[in-house]
């Protein structure tokens, strides 16, 4: 069965828009950052929006393509990186956001806020490269 490129162009837009908009909040120094709650409540909430993109992307792919069934989260980036459909630092990097996904879903009082931080920093570009490297597949 083929790919649903509606599916993979729509999720891939919403990723785009939230990390835009998490690309703006990134601009804040770290202490402004820390001190204005609502910041952190967007950078949460669209970092939280941009992983359930790529996962629902994920799972699509290992579905239709791969034919395979990921155990968890994780997983499904892992599977994507061993069939060669994305580099496998990229499904290294994405695994990890699919762990800090869950952290934010079901263990968000014990989010820290600094390694909300360093993912606006340093791990928005993982989820525009994953956008990249899939966009293609549909």
């Amino acid at each position: 069965m083929s790919l649903n490129k509606d599916l993979l162009r729509t999720r891939c837009q919403e990723i785009i828009e939230s990390c835009d908009r998490l690309d703006k909040i990134a601009r804040l120094s770290k202490d402004a950052f820390l001190s204005d709650q609502d910041a952190k409540d967007i950078a949460s909430y669209r970092l939280l929006l941009a992983i359930e993109g790529a996962l629902n992307i994920c799972y699509h792919i290992c579905s239709k393509k791969l034919k395979k069934v990921p155990e968890n989260y994780a997983d499904c980036f892992r599977l994507l990186g061993e069939s060669a459909l994305i580099p496998p630092d990229l499904a290294d990097k994405l695994q990890k956001m699919a762990r800090f996904r869950n952290l934010l879903v079901h263990v968000y009082w014990e989010v820290d806020e600094d390694l909300i931080y360093t993912i606006l920093l340093s791990h928005v570009q993982d989820l525009r490269e994953f956008v990249g490297k899939v966009a293609y597949l549909g």
